[in-house]
């Protein structure tokens, strides 16, 4: 039976609900508002079930939706294979991907460097539809849907976020930031949400496509944020990791570094009052949401870049040097890890009991039970 997790968010907004399974990760960070939240039971002392290896450098982050894992390579591969690692089917984009991909409706949305995005059949990898951006594409798509009418939203370094429809490939509308949209748009509430790397963050109505509200964080920012009502979580190039309040718009709080300023590319995980995030000076840093006062952090030894996923009282979150670690949500102590030993810049994708994530060395890494 699948088990379902309800998120429901009451704001000035108004009324949204998410759900999500433990059997499903269909984004990069899990759900629409990319909180980086898994549902899915996760052993204390994982073994490796089976690995699959590809035929250049994994960048991308794995998804999987209807038991199918689906990730792009840096030689314009897209693969999928089942959740015991066998190949169903691949498709060659005809650029490096590192984006990952969104998986809805049993159609998966990935871009390529090339700056196209395609729509592919989950169950075939045959091509429903191609839509041409005029730059590379890193981010992930995500969607968002208003009666009948589905969208996909993606950013481009053509400077534009843009939205097409999820049926068609038809473009409904594009806006204009004023540098490269590297990361993924959180999507809650009707808005579109990122940070660009011009500094700003940009709140985007997802029916107009027109600026709710532009907000000045001063720096570039490569990653892709978090929601939580009407606060976002986000890391920047100058190392300060910051709480956005969309409404005053105007920064809540900021914590920065005393000594060392070194970047946070990764994205924030965000759950209960705790908000996770990895940085390039080593650390994994867990914050108070509300006010920003540091809980914990950890060592990990090498620069994070991946992302941290949290799942059942863990943190998932591997390093530069290819470390794949679990911590205690509470207190950021050890518990596993396991030495894959090849850079991993990606999220994990944490379900089915199963942590699933790729590495440079072009390997798909499946551990579970």
């Amino acid at each position: 039976m699948r088990h379902l997790f309800f998120i429901l968010i009451i704001s000035t907004f108004g009324f949204t609900s998410f759900s999500q399974s433990a059997n499903e990760w269909p984004l990069f960070r899990g759900g629409q508002d990319l909180t980086g939240v898994s549902v899915s039971k996760i052993s204390n002392n994982p073994k490796l079930l089976w690995t699959f290896s590809t035929d250049d450098i994994i960048k991308s982050s794995p998804v999987v939706s209807n038991n199918k894992i689906v990730l792009g390579t840096t030689d314009g591969m897209v693969y999928c294979l089942d959740m015991k690692g066998k190949l169903t089917w691949k498709f060659d984009s005809g650029n490096s991907i590192e984006a990952p991909a969104l998986i809805y409706d049993n159609t998966v949305f990935i871009g390529n460097l090339d700056g196209n995005l395609f729509a592919l059949d989950l169950n075939s990898g045959s091509v429903k539809w191609k839509y041409e951006t005029d730059n590379q594409i890193n981010g992930s798509a995500n969607w968002w849907k208003e009666g009948n009418n589905v969208s996909i939203i993606v950013g481009s370094y053509d400077y534009y976020l843009h939205c097409v429809d999820a049926k068609t490939g038809k473009a409904r509308w594009k806006y204009e930031s004023d540098n490269f949209v590297n990361g993924t748009a959180a999507c809650a509430n009707g808005q579109a949400i990122f940070g660009g790397c011009d500094g700003f963050l940009h709140v985007v109505d997802i029916k107009s496509g027109k600026l709710a509200h532009k907000i000045d964080v001063s720096t570039y920012v490569a990653s892709s944020v978090s929601i939580n009502g009407k606060s976002v979580y986000l890391g920047d190039y100058d190392g300060r990791f910051s709480r956005v309040d969309i409404d005053a718009e105007k920064i809540a709080w900021t914590w920065e570094q005393e000594k060392i300023h070194l970047p946070f590319v990764a994205s924030p995980a965000l759950l209960g009052n705790n908000v996770v995030i990895g940085n390039n000076d080593k650390h994994v840093y867990c914050f108070n949401k509300q006010n920003g006062k540091l809980i914990w952090k950890y060592n990990t030894g090498k620069k994070v870049d991946g992302s941290a996923i949290i799942a059942d009282g863990k943190v998932i979150v591997g390093n530069s040097r290819g470390d794949l670690l679990l911590l205690d949500l509470k207190d950021g102590k050890r518990i596993w890890s396991y030495e894959i030993g090849s850079d991993i810049i990606g999220n994990a994708a944490v379900v089915s009991k199963k942590i699933i994530v790729g590495a440079l060395d072009g390997t798909i890494y499946c551990f579970g039970n």
